[in-house]
């Protein structure tokens, strides 16, 4: 049997790239995590279809109400409007969720070390996105130091971040070879039934299908023309 590897799925189309290609060695661990996002219920959807397509055994799926409770951010405070789209002109925009990756892999990695697995896998990019400072390849191998001084000494626990250096299209055109579920992931930031096509992420997403000559099946309520 494979090593066991905990993959954190989203539901989203990077994180269910990052499953296709840890699916290629490793036994998956799906952990998915909820935090009161305007599209919680619609992501968890996402997870589940998956997970299932990978027959993945072990889920686990927990809830973290604080970042609601902290603000501070358009994806868990409705007061805070969603940006239509984020140029990125050096400025992280307001659907940056304050440290949430370290606090996501806080999760992974007490979980991983109690199942005995060795790998994390997480979708991060840090080229082709908004600019998140969770996202760059530094934050992630200072991370692994620190769980390499927070766990025990046997544990070995290592962050795997396959698609950090990709392009949005280049992440869709390994998804495509790899036969990745892509139209059960979902992107939009704000809406559940119809992706708003206008968000951030919709836009990164309906750019990088196109540059990829891959059809994106998921409904939009408006698609720009790239």
């Amino acid at each position: 049997m494979n090593q066991k590897a905990v993959v954190l799925v989203s539901g989203g189309l990077d994180s269910c790239v990052t499953a296709a290609i840890a699916y290629q060695d490793y036994q998956l661990c799906f952990l998915h995590i909820n935090y009161n996002q305007r599209t919680e219920e619609k992501e968890l959807i996402s997870f589940q279809e998956i997970a299932e397509f990978y027959n993945v055994k072990e889920r686990l799926i927990t809830k973290l109400p604080f970042f609601a409770q902290i603000g501070g951010s358009s994806l868990t405070d409705t007061n805070i409007s969603i940006p239509i789209y984020n140029k990125n002109e050096g400025n992280i925009p307001n659907t940056y969720v304050s440290f949430r990756n370290a606090v996501f892999l806080s999760f992974a990695v007490s979980w991983a070390e109690n199942i005995g697995a060795k790998k994390i896998f997480i979708g991060a990019m840090e080229q082709d996105s908004s600019g998140y400072p969770d996202c760059t390849e530094e934050f992630f191998k200072k991370f692994n130091q620190v769980i390499k001084y927070g766990t025990k000494p046997k544990t070995d626990i290592q962050i795997i971040t396959p698609i950090i250096h990709l392009k949005k299209y280049e992440v869709v055109k390994l998804g495509k070879k790899l036969n990745a579920p892509l139209d059960k992931t979902w992107s939009c930031y704000k809406n559940s039934e119809c992706a708003c096509g206008i968000c951030d992420s919709c836009l990164l997403r309906i750019k990088a299908f196109k540059q990829a000559g891959v059809k994106d099946n998921i409904p939009y309520a408006i698609k720009v023309l790239w």
